[in-house]
């Protein structure tokens, strides 16, 4: 590896919050331990219940975390991009994954055995604490997102998630209006984000593209008034269904 590569990937590493705090020399180590893995589309990285104990970081491209309930039906619980973390639940608990990895579109991921990841721990306290604040950033997501789950009807609870990834992954257009949001995702991934058929989101889609607020087109959704879809979104809080009755 040459000194210009090496720079290159503490550069990104350096990006990935669990990695922000450590030394040059520390990321180097965690470096030699990483190794690049590239999947196509819908390729899955790990199946609930694996026994793998693999730590990865999402490099290029976007993974979906998902559950399958016995009769195979796909519920979806979380994205990821470039600089987040996926697996680390195994990796600290040793227990079977609890949920899926699929890519949504061709992907890249750096790997690091479950087992070499602890050894870094075990000698790298920032490390430690890097991945202490991971867990702790994930719970609050859920905290988060069961309050909303709890508050808002089912159109309210697919805006809240849209408007969440739309902070992570949308690419502003117009400032405070119009974004631009690729993931990928069919009627049918939104629908599983919900819990919801997926009739009900091409007619909620169907219904919000009327009125002005959003584009779907081939997984890509447009965020035409930003201010207005999230008045949408709260105006759904505590609201009955209606005509969006799923």
């Amino acid at each position: 590896m040459t000194k210009e590569q090496l720079l290159k990937q503490i550069v990104f590493l350096r990006r990935v919050p669990m990695f922000a705090d450590l030394s040059d020399r520390e990321l180097a180590t965690c470096i030699d331990s990483l190794r690049l893995r590239r999947y196509a589309k819908s390729e899955i990285i790990f199946h609930q219940g694996d026994t793998s104990r693999d730590l990865y970081v999402v490099y290029e491209g976007k993974v979906r975390i998902f559950k399958t309930d016995p009769s195979g039906r796909e519920t979806s619980i979380s994205l990821f991009g470039p600089h987040d973390v996926v697996g680390e639940f195994a990796v600290i608990d040793g227990e079977p994954r609890s949920a899926a990895a699929r890519t949504i579109g061709p992907c890249a991921l750096l790997c690091m055995a479950g087992d070499t990841f602890l050894q870094h721990m075990q000698v790298m306290p920032r490390l430690a604490m890097g991945m202490a604040r991971l867990l702790v950033s994930k719970v609050r997501w859920t905290a988060a997102y069961a309050e909303a789950m709890a508050q808002l009807d089912a159109a309210g609870r697919l805006l809240y998630l849209l408007l969440s990834y739309n902070e992570r992954f949308g690419e502003e257009s117009e400032a405070g209006k119009r974004y631009r949001l690729d993931l990928a995702l069919t009627q049918a991934d939104l629908a599983s984000l919900v819990g919801v058929r997926r009739e009900w989101v091409n007619r909620c889609l169907g219904q919000w593209s009327r009125r002005g607020l959003i584009q779907y087109e081939a997984g890509t959704i447009t965020i035409l008034d930003l201010v207005k879809l999230e008045q949408e979104r709260d105006s759904r809080c505590g609201a009955t269904s209606g005509d969006m009755e799923w």
